[in-house]
C-alpha cells in the first residue's frame, strides 16, 4: 500500500480519512466514527460539506471541504465522481491514510483511495441496501414475504433490479476509467467488498445470509450541543413531532400533527428543524413549537415520536426506548418505516394517507398498546451494551492494520 508507515504494525497511531455526504443523516454517523477513531489515538481527517467544519474541528478532527459533484448521469454540468476523485489525489498523497472510510453516497474518495492503493471501507448509515434472494427490493418499504409464493414473486422480479444494477455498473466503470482503474464485474462496485459498516440496529434487519465483510455495528450517534427546551405542562403522554431536516420544507407533517393532536389528551413538542415555511404553523394550547430541539433531551421524555422515518431520527428514538409513528416522505424513509413496523416498535403511515384523522389514530394506537414501548426499550437496552461507533472504529482499525502487513 502506498503511503503506509511501519507504525501501523506495532500498535501505534494510524491515519484515516472519513468522507461523508453532507445531509445530517450521513454526516452524523461519519462524525461519530471519526470521533471514535480519534479517541483511540489516531489522526483523522473528515471530508464533507463546509457546514460541518466547526463540528469536525470541535472534535479535534482535520476538516477537508468536499467538492460538489454528480455521481452518475448524463448531465454535463459540473464534475463527475471520477473528476472529483482525480481532484482528491493530492489530498490523499498529503494525508497518506492507512485507510479511507467513505459514506455510501460518497464515491469520489473511494475511487481516489483505490487509485492510490489505499484500502477503503464503506459506511452505510441505514439498513443494508443490497438485495438477498426472496426479500423485497430496498427502498420500496415492503415487508418480507411469509409464503413461498411471495418469495417467488420477488425472485421473478429480480431481472428488473439487476438491469438497473448493470446500468449503474456501466456508469461506474466510465468513472473508473478516468482514474485508469479496471472495469468491475460485480454489481455493487460503489460499496467496498472488503469492509462494509452498517450503522443500524440488528433488530431492524430482515433475516438473511450475511457476507463475511459486512458488519451491522449499531447506529453511530452524534449530536450538536443545544440548550434544553421547556416541555408542556401537564400529566398526559408526551408526543414529539420531529420532521426531517432534508425533506418537507413546507412542514406538512408538523402542520397536520399539531392539528391532529390538538384535541387528544396528550402534550406535544414540535420542531420545524430549521425549515421556514411560507405559512406559519398554528400551535394549539397543548403544544409547544420550536425551531430546533436536542433529541436526546426530548426523545428521552417522550412517549412516542412522530417523524418522517429518516434513519437518524428513528435510530435516536429507539436508542432512547421511544416508539415511533413514521410518515415516510422520500428516499429510504419508506424502508425504515417498514422495518420499524416489522420490528414492532412503531406504526407506518404512508405519506399519501397523511391526514388529521389517520395520524391521530396512529398515535393513539402506539400509545394504547404497551408492546410498542416494550420492544423499543429492548432495543434501547441493546444500545446501552453496544456502542456502534466504537465497534466500527475497532473494525476499521483492524482492517487498516491487516492491510498494512
Amino acid at each position: 500500500m502506498r503511503g503506509a508507515s511501519s507504525r501501523s504494525e506495532d500498535g501505534g497511531s494510524l491515519r484515516f480519512l472519513v468522507a461523508a455526504f453532507g445531509d445530517p443523516g450521513h454526516a452524523y454517523p461519519a462524525l461519530s466514527l471519526a470521533r471514535a477513531l480519534r479517541r483511540r489515538g489516531h489522526v483523522v481527517a473528515l471530508e464533507s460539506w463546509e457546514r460541518w467544519r466547526e463540528a469536525a474541528e470541535d472534535e479535534d478532527l482535520r476538516f477537508c471541504p468536499a467538492e460538489s459533484y454528480r455521481v452518475f448521469g448524463r448531465n454535463p454540468d459540473g464534475p463527475s465522481a471520477g473528476d472529483a476523485a482525480l481532484a482528491l489525489l493530492p489530498l490523499l498523497r498529503e494525508l497518506r491514510p492507512h485507510a479511507v472510510v467513505s459514506d455510501i453516497l460518497t464515491l469520489a474518495p473511494a475511487l481516489a483511495a483505490e487509485r492510490e492503493g489505499v484500502p477503503w471501507a464503506t459506511l452505510i448509515p441505514h439498513v443494508f441496501p443490497q438485495h438477498a434472494p426472496g426479500l423485497p427490493f430496498f427502498a420500496l418499504g415492503a415487508r418480507p414475504p411469509r409464503t413461498p409464493v411471495g418469495r417467488g414473486v420477488w425472485r421473478a422480479a429480480l431481472p428488473l433490479l439487476e438491469a438497473g444494477l448493470r446500468r449503474g455498473r456501466r456508469e461506474l466503470n466510465v468513472e473508473r476509467a478516468k482514474l485508469g482503474l479496471p472495469p468491475l464485474e460485480r454489481l455493487h462496485g460503489g460499496t467496498s467488498d472488503q469492509l462494509a459498516l452498517v450503522a443500524t440496529f440488528p433488530q431492524l434487519e430482515y433475516p438473511r445470509a450475511w457476507p463475511a465483510h459486512v458488519h451491522v455495528t449499531g447506529p453511530m450517534q452524534f449530536e450538536r450541543p443545544y440548550p434544553d427546551v421547556a416541555l408542556p405542562e401537564g400529566e398526559g403522554p408526551l408526543v414529539l413531532v420531529a420532521p426531517s431536516t432534508a425533506q418537507d420544507p413546507g412542514c406538512r407533517l408538523a402542520r397536520v400533527a399539531l392539528r391532529a393532536l390538538a384535541n387528544l389528551p396528550v402534550r406535544v413538542v414540535a420542531t420545524t428543524n430549521g425549515h421556514r415555511p411560507s405559512q406559519p404553523l398554528e400551535v394549539p394550547p397543548n403544544a409547544l413549537l420550536y425551531d430546533w430541539v436536542r433529541y436526546s433531551q426530548v426523545m428521552a421524555a417522550a412517549d412516542v415520536v412522530v417523524c418522517h422515518g429518516g434513519h437518524g431520527t428513528l435510530a435516536r428514538s429507539l436508542a432512547l426506548g421511544t416508539p415511533v409513528v413514521c410518515v415516510p416522505a422520500a428516499g429510504e424513509m419508506a424502508e425504515n418505516a417498514a422495518r420499524a413496523a416489522w420490528a414492532g416498535v412503531g406504526v407506518s403511515l404512508p405519506w399519501r394517507l397523511l391526514g388529521e384523522r389517520s395520524l391521530a389514530l396512529a398515535v393513539r394506537r402506539v400509545l394504547g398498546d404497551p408492546r410498542f414501548a416494550e420492544r423499543a426499550r429492548t432495543i434501547a437496552a441493546w444500545a446501552e451494551r453496544n456502542d456502534g461507533a466504537e465497534r466500527a472504529a475497532e473494525l476499521v482499525e483492524r482492517f487498516a492494520r491487516g492491510a498494512a502487513r
